[in-house]
């Protein structure tokens, strides 16, 4: 799998029926490694080793509808009083991060109302603070480390 720009973290695989798996310690067992998985499981690891984001608030593949229809988001993670605080868009390295990326993930927004959106393919991160008053957001240089209030 490609190099990404977040820190090296060891990852349990394994092969089955020539596919490679990645174990994954919030679901706990093992899923298909794809490019985008890849990225999912090294950004779940920076939240939580680097970051300091509790496994127990970090939710992966959580389904929601928009627009009826069923939609998922790739990392949601909730805050100590259980409402969405933070919607991570997982990309493949190879994919290009455009505006349709951020319209994908605003509109997931529009249900969940977290005050923060990340869009990461791996190797560009955007992480940006909702500003809800004037219904835009601002870019950050970084996600805020955990905090529990």
């Amino acid at each position: 799998m490609q190099e990404l720009k977040l820190p090296t973290y060891k990852f349990k695989l394994k092969s089955n029926e020539n596919k490679t798996l990645i174990f994954d310690n919030l679901r706990k067992k093992y899923v298909v490694l794809t490019p985008e998985e890849w990225v999912r499981q090294h950004f779940v690891s920076y939240l939580i080793e680097e970051k300091k984001y509790p496994r127990s608030l970090i939710a992966l593949e959580k389904q929601l509808i928009v627009n009826n229809r069923k939609k998922r988001t790739d990392i949601l993670i909730f805050n100590t009083a259980g409402t969405p605080e933070i919607i991570v868009e997982c990309k493949a390295p190879s994919v290009k991060i455009t505006q349709a990326t951020f319209d994908q993930i605003a509109r997931y927004n529009l249900k969940l109302k977290a005050n923060y959106l990340i869009v990461t393919n791996g190797i560009e991160h955007f992480y940006c603070k909702m500003v809800f008053e004037k219904e835009t957001y601002v870019f950050l240089k970084e996600i805020p480390n955990f905090r529990s209030s």
